[in-house]
């Protein structure tokens, strides 16, 4: 049998090789493509995401978790695909119009990723309008904008505007640095995350 704690021994260490090698021997001993996603990718993440909240790993650690993830990733699309296993919900992410930050909003992307969402991701610099179109033509139920400077912060209360202007029906998170839950309630965000690893956490609860 395919040695998925050995999976996600890989992707916490960071070793893509491994993690890459690992996939393609569970798949090719036909271990169901849904368990090597969350017995072996998931699971790894999910401690990396619980030691990263804990201080015990920094970012550089979770981008390189993140990345050996994802290459295993490329092989086990395809079968998740063939195999029919839907996402956990999808979410699309943006850094805010005015703003050109973008290593927190890759982090929740890619943390998301590794808690098994869809993740649509709009870049930097998103104007309002752009967030409306692309939650109404691909159907999220997520919509997280993140901004890194307090001049751009404004920007993210225009947003939600458009998003409920336009009927947009995704639940909406914040995020970043200058951020807080205060100011999240008084624009009318639907969650608040201080860092990747809490995003994840919100982003499922309000999919649930």
């Amino acid at each position: 049998m395919a040695d998925l704690k050995a999976l996600a021994d890989a992707v916490i260490r960071g070793d893509q090789s491994a993690a890459v090698e690992i996939t393609k021997a569970a798949l090719e001993e036909g271990t169901a493509a849904k368990s090597v996603l969350d017995d072996g990718l998931i699971a790894g993440m999910d401690i990396v995401g619980a030691r990263f909240k804990k201080n015990e790993v920094y970012i550089p650690e979770v981008l390189i978790a993140a990345r050996a993830m994802k290459m295993a990733m490329e092989i086990l699309e395809p079968e998740l695909v063939k195999a029919g296993v839907q996402p956990v919900g999808k979410f699309l992410i943006g850094t805010v119009q005015g703003d050109l930050h973008d290593i927190g909003k890759n982090l929740v992307a890619m943390m998301l990723k590794g808690a098994g969402f869809e993740v649509i991701d709009l870049g930097v610099d998103v104007r309002p309008e752009k967030f409306v179109e692309q939650a109404k033509s691909t159907g999220v139920q997520l919509v997280g904008i993140s901004a890194l400077l307090t001049t751009t912060m404004p920007g993210m209360e225009k947003a939600i505007k458009a998003l409920k202007d336009a009927g947009v029906s995704a639940k909406i998170m914040i995020g970043g640095a200058p951020v807080t839950q205060g100011y999240a309630d008084k624009i009318g965000a639907d969650g608040y995350a201080a860092d990747a690893a809490s995003a994840v956490d919100i982003a499922k609860t309000l999919v649930a």
